[in-house]
């Protein structure tokens, strides 16, 4: 496990992980990424990676959590399951991206 890292942090990202996908993890490793979209940053923030117990099909989880720009202090969890074409923890923020410009229209 990475050095300075919050167990809290890891441990509400479990326990995300376990009620979206029905199976424990184990943390592997965080990687900081930043995408960005016409020389502009549009997500930058640090995933962490997760070994899957026993899920059905995915091996790995990525992880991360941030503010929601809506609504003050509350907390946004994001869970990504490792199935192809997602393969890194930057096509899993990719993949979030997308999918809330999806529900957006």
């Amino acid at each position: 496990m990475a050095e300075n890292i919050d167990l809290g942090y890891i441990e509400m990202l479990q326990e995300a992980i376990r009620k979206a996908h029905g199976c424990g993890s184990s943390h592997i490793k965080s990687e900081p990424i930043k995408e960005l979209f016409q020389g502009k940053t549009v997500w930058e923030g640090v995933v962490e990676t997760f070994s899957l117990i026993n899920h059905p099909r995915a091996k790995v989880c990525y992880a991360w959590a941030h503010a929601t720009r809506d609504v003050g202090q509350e907390v946004r969890v994001v869970t990504v399951l490792g199935l192809s074409p997602i393969e890194s923890p930057l096509k899993a923020v990719q993949a979030s991206i997308l999918n809330d410009i999806k529900s957006r229209k």
